[in-house]
């Protein structure tokens, strides 16, 4: 293995041990690792943030480690895109992962193959370790294409598609932005669905990164290649996860599956529109736009408005 690993730490010694371990597999030749302080309100942070950052030094293979440790406590937003700038302010090209982000042996190869195939090809933003049907057209495909790079549990990507990240997203605010991602998506309903998660990062009404994420790369019409079957498992689940507390949400701890090598590569680089309508169906997206519904109505009338009367 050549490229280079991000590990994104807080304090969960328990499920880095796991990811560590997974990485420790791999044996990447560097191994970028971001750190959040403890929080000022819990006293036990400071254990077992400690215990989490002691983890590192287990590292037993030819690995440059490199430590950027914040001494208090950013958040989950402002660390985690703090942290990813300066990931790709020292390697052009990295695999990301968190904590409760377990991946399959092979999703390193994976991702490594991509990254060097698509290095040049600015359409290509992100590589996911996810599949959020599990698995999808496996037998004919490696993976597939998408603007909807959801969840990011586990990913690569390039410092040329990274320097398009603002963590505040203020051209989110201009109408001709919206209505390019929206023609870009061509379909209202996802626009939609996207488009409360990025004004409410706009208004900073979440303590996110990734709502930024999505936004940099569908305002710059940019996709995203997904797997064929699923590669990462997020083991975070529970009371103590800053977004992923509930254990009976149906994305625990989702099985994995080994990608077959050589890849399969798609014959057209374009959305794959049945994937996007098979995943809608399954999301929570709709449940979760229902049960804010009362609270959507004025925005969702206001980017329904901008649909009907594009600018000319």
């Amino acid at each position: 293995m050549k490229t280079p690993v991000a590990l994104l730490i807080f304090n969960r010694p328990d499920t880095t041990e796991k990811v560590f371990a997974a990485i420790r597999q791999a044996k990447p030749p560097q191994l970028l690792v971001i750190a959040d302080g403890p929080r000022p309100d819990r006293p036990d942070d400071v254990q077992n943030c400690a215990a989490a950052r002691a983890i590192i030094s287990q590292v037993d293979w030819d690995c440059q480690v490199l430590k950027n440790y914040s001494d208090v406590n950013l958040g989950c937003g402002r660390r985690v895109s703090s942290g990813l700038d300066w990931v790709f302010s020292i390697v052009e090209r990295a695999i990301i992962l968190e904590d409760d982000c377990l991946p399959h042996p092979s999703f390193f190869r994976f991702c490594e193959e991509l990254l060097e195939k698509y290095q040049d090809d600015e359409r290509i933003m992100t590589i996911l370790g996810t599949n959020g049907l599990s698995q999808w057209k496996s037998d004919r495909l490696s993976y597939h294409f998408c603007y909807w790079p959801s969840p990011v549990w586990g990913w690569a990507s390039w410092s040329r598609a990274w320097s398009c990240y603002k963590y505040d997203i203020k051209a989110w605010a201009n109408p001709k932005v919206q209505q390019q991602i929206r023609d870009f998506m061509a379909d209202d309903a996802l626009f939609l669905g996207m488009a409360w998660r990025f004004q409410k990062a706009y208004l900073h009404e979440v303590d996110t990164w990734d709502w930024q994420w999505y936004f940099a790369i569908l305002s710059n019409s940019g996709m995203t290649i997904v797997p064929s079957v699923n590669l990462v498992a997020n083991i975070g689940f529970g009371p103590e996860a800053t977004h992923t507390k509930s254990r009976r949400n149906r994305i625990v701890n989702r099985r994995t599956y080994s990608v077959e090598f050589p890849l399969i590569h798609p014959d057209v680089i374009a959305p794959d529109i049945g994937y996007h309508r098979e995943i809608t169906k399954v999301t929570p997206m709709q449940k979760i736009m229902y049960a804010m519904k009362a609270k959507l109505r004025p925005y969702k009338h206001y980017l329904l408005n901008i649909i009907k009367h594009k600018d000319s």
